[in-house]
């Protein structure tokens, strides 16, 4: 196993709202370059307009209230919300190049992003038989962030959602995640002074341990 560095990597800040049909066509083609060897790894930061996501397990029950477009995403997970606040991450990583071990990359994922909001002054945490990041707010569990991803050819793309501060009444039209007895929170409701910028500048520098996650789970296993 190559053991790769961030500086591997390359690094895109979308800027103002990306389309996402666009996003979905351009990341599948990436991760087919990728697995090709043509193309570096990448990683995307950027904000969408506002819509919902259905992951290969949605059920249209728990499609409440359509208000804005609804797409097909092709990755894991159920129904989501993206839109303007949020920070929507794509990662595109080659896992034969890293570790070929899907449930290490989540865990590792999830341990990124724990850590960025870390810096940022938030108590955040994965939850046993939940996907996604978890915190408190006002003594309630809540979600803060939102992890959906796919592999092909061991290439990884999708990825995760942190909400900074979007509109969480946009949440009410979905069960997010299909978790209707929790509710979801942002940088913004707890409090915290910090926006996208902020949080970009703690996800890079919370980047290198998640690498190193990466490659020390799979060389345990």
């Amino acid at each position: 196993m190559v053991d790769a560095s961030d500086s591997d990597i390359a690094w895109r800040v979308l800027p103002g709202l990306t389309d996402y049909a666009s996003a979905l066509a351009d990341m599948e083609a990436l991760s087919a370059a990728i697995a090709a060897g043509d193309a570096r790894e990448e990683i995307w930061l950027l904000e969408h307009p506002p819509l919902y996501t259905a992951g290969t397990s949605a059920d249209p029950a728990e499609m409440l209230d359509p208000r804005f477009p609804v797409f097909d995403a092709g990755r894991g997970g159920r129904y989501t919300y993206h839109g303007p606040g949020q920070r929507v991450g794509y990662v595109m990583l080659n896992l034969k190049k890293r570790g070929p071990d899907v449930r290490c990359f989540v865990h590792a994922l999830e341990g990124w992003l724990i850590a960025a909001l870390a810096d940022l002054g938030v108590s955040a945490r994965r939850a046993e038989g939940r996907v996604g990041i978890w915190t408190d707010d006002r003594g309630q569990e809540a979600k803060i962030g939102a992890i959906g991803v796919r592999v092909r050819r061991w290439v990884t793309f999708h990825g995760f959602s942190i909400n900074v501060d979007p509109d969480l009444t946009h949440f009410s039209g979905i069960v997010p995640c299909g978790l209707d007895q929790f509710p979801v929170t942002s940088l913004s409701a707890l409090n915290v002074l910090a926006d996208i910028t902020a949080l970009d500048d703690a996800l890079k520098r919370a980047f290198p341990a998640f690498l190193t996650a990466i490659a020390a789970a799979n060389k345990k296993a």
